[in-house]
């Protein structure tokens, strides 16, 4: 209630408060509310007709009356938990089969397909799953994706209230029988008041039950069973470590034995990155014969078949041991945690322990070993066609070729030959600084040579370089009088350039002395025999004439 009391400082006690007689509105104030969809009380706060409320003073009017006769009994309620709260995460589960005919098979009429229905409590949705078996032969899994399953045509859905056990649910023209239920289920169903009834046996049918029946004895041993070892041994391989050791060569390669069909494959160890290669495949997976069970047999009549030949089995790869492999010695060092733990459950007398591993270092590998150099080409050429299918070209360097792009020392020669028609011919030999290569040019003469290009750019090797420790010619080497061999071709420097004097005494630290000395001295015979001694150096403009 709401009172208008005029106190003027007054102490709000009995007998000190006043109500006013001439109050003709009686308004009370809203205390329920709704919050949410929910109906919520709240404490008074609004002052109608300019009432004050007793809310505002210091004792209330519940507070008096607690004061006077003492706390009343309140009942304690319930926190209030909204349905989708409390069946949020619930879920009940029943076990069903359905019946499928099966039209292709004389032998199979039916087959029972068992399944599972989750039914969500939360927003009454639904859905079924069908448990994957191996090898069935059916796709299997979820059958129908979570929703509300209708129960007939007047747009009305199945409910919790609807299942049960031993009962048909129809949905989407396919009746799937109920048998059992998880003990949740049993247990919130019985909680709501509902009979459940007692669970049957998932029927078998008669595929099924061929299956189940114990296979007859056999008097002769059985033979293996190619069904079985493809359902079970599909997608295991043992891996072995071995050293393949031959007359010609030694590496590291890795064994793999496919249980599947017992092929072996056998692929080169190359280092991260490593790309020398190009063959990392040593033997492509295939079934290797170890020996003829039959040693009578007439080959030359009729041709062998896999009862006559024994192949090689995981028996016959032991750690530590060496095994002949197609007329290849392999050392088995080491294998992988899957074929030791393979070894210790099907193969446990034979004991695998891992050998010392070899160093890469002390194993001497010729991988790279090329056959010796016919002539033809630069060594760089003939060493990518031996390494590699798709050869690449040699490295150069960059900066060496940026600062020694158009630097070219040019030097004249004649040719050393038995043949005296040889004598008259004369070549220029051009060294380009900035790769190392040499070009010949040869002049025309009076002769049948018309002259023109006798060796395009091309690095060229000194006798005797191998394609391991290739050495090239240098301008070091080309000293006046100096023979040069390019190709089985032999050539006698009889003059230089004048820049080719230049460069060499920049760089005197690097060239022999005597080539300083063989080149000055020809350029000053050439100098005096061409001009007096007063008379001064050509300019730069003008080419020196070799």
């Amino acid at each position: 209630m709401t009172y208008n009391f005029n106190n003027h400082g007054i102490p709000f006690l009995p007998g000190y408060s006043f109500r006013d007689v001439s109050k003709s509105a009686f308004h009370r104030s809203q205390t329920l509310g709704y919050k949410n969809g929910y109906a919520l009380p709240h404490r008074a706060s609004v002052r109608p007709a300019q009432d004050s409320l007793l809310s505002e003073y210091h004792l209330t009017h519940q507070d008096i009356t607690d004061l006077t006769y003492g706390p009343a009994d309140q009942k304690l309620h319930k926190a209030f938990i909204p349905a989708h709260v409390t069946l949020d995460k619930k879920v009940l589960r029943y076990y069903a089969y359905f019946v499928e005919d099966v039209l292709d098979s004389p032998e199979v009429g039916q087959c029972v397909r068992p399944v599972v229905i989750y039914y969500y409590l939360v927003d009454d949705s639904m859905c079924i799953f069908e448990p994957r078996v191996q090898n069935s032969g059916t796709q299997q899994g979820k059958r129908i994706k979570r929703q509300r399953f209708p129960k007939n045509d007047r747009g009305e859905y199945y409910k919790w209230k609807d299942l049960n056990l031993r009962m048909d649910l129809d949905v989407y023209g396919v009746k799937y029988h109920i048998t059992q239920c998880d003990a949740f289920t049993k247990e919130f169903m019985e909680s709501e008041g509902i009979l459940v009834n007692d669970p049957e046996p998932m029927p078998v049918d008669s595929h099924s039950k061929d299956h189940q029946k114990p296979q007859p004895p056999y008097s002769t041993p059985s033979k293996l069973d190619k069904l079985y070892q493809f359902l079970n041994m599909d997608g295991k391989v043992l891996r072995f470590f071995a050293l393949f050791d031959d007359a010609d060569e030694t590496r590291f390669v890795k064994i793999h034995y496919y249980l599947v069909d017992d092929t072996v494959e056998i692929t080169n160890v190359q280092e991260p990155g490593s790309s020398d290669d190009p063959f990392p495949v040593l033997l492509h997976r295939l079934k290797i014969p170890k020996q003829i069970k039959k040693e009578n047999f007439p080959i030359c009549v009729m041709e062998v078949s896999d009862e006559e030949v024994e192949y090689y089995s995981p028996k016959d790869f032991q750690l530590g041991q060496t095994i002949n492999l197609l007329g290849r010695s392999f050392t088995l060092y080491q294998c992988d945690g899957f074929t030791r733990e393979y070894y210790q459950k099907n193969h446990p007398d034979m004991e695998m322990k891992s050998v010392e591993i070899p160093k890469k270092s002390d194993v001497v590998q010729d991988r790279k070993k090329v056959p010796p150099y016919n002539g033809f080409g630069s060594l760089e050429d003939s060493l990518q066609n031996c390494l590699f299918l798709n050869p690449k070209p040699p490295k150069i360097n960059p900066l060496k070729k940026l600062e020694k792009q158009n630097q070219v020392l040019r030097y004249s020669a004649r040719l050393e030959s038995p043949h005296p028609e040889d004598e008259s011919r004369r070549f220029i030999l051009s060294y380009y600084l900035s790769d190392d290569m040499i070009s010949i040019f040869e002049k025309s003469s009076s002769l049948c040579f018309f002259g023109g290009k006798f060796l395009k750019k091309t690095r060229v090797p000194k006798p005797g370089s191998t394609v391991e420790n290739p050495e090239y010619y240098s301008p070091a080497d080309f000293a006046i009088g100096a023979i040069v061999e390019v190709f089985s071709h032999r050539f006698v420097l009889t003059d230089a350039d004048r820049y080719v004097l230049t460069y060499l005494e920049s760089v005197w630290d690097q060239i022999p002395s005597q080539t300083l000395d063989s080149i000055r001295q020809k350029l000053d015979e050439g100098t005096a025999n061409k001009q007096p001694a007063d008379q001064t150096e050509p300019s730069h403009d003008e080419k020196p004439v070799l």
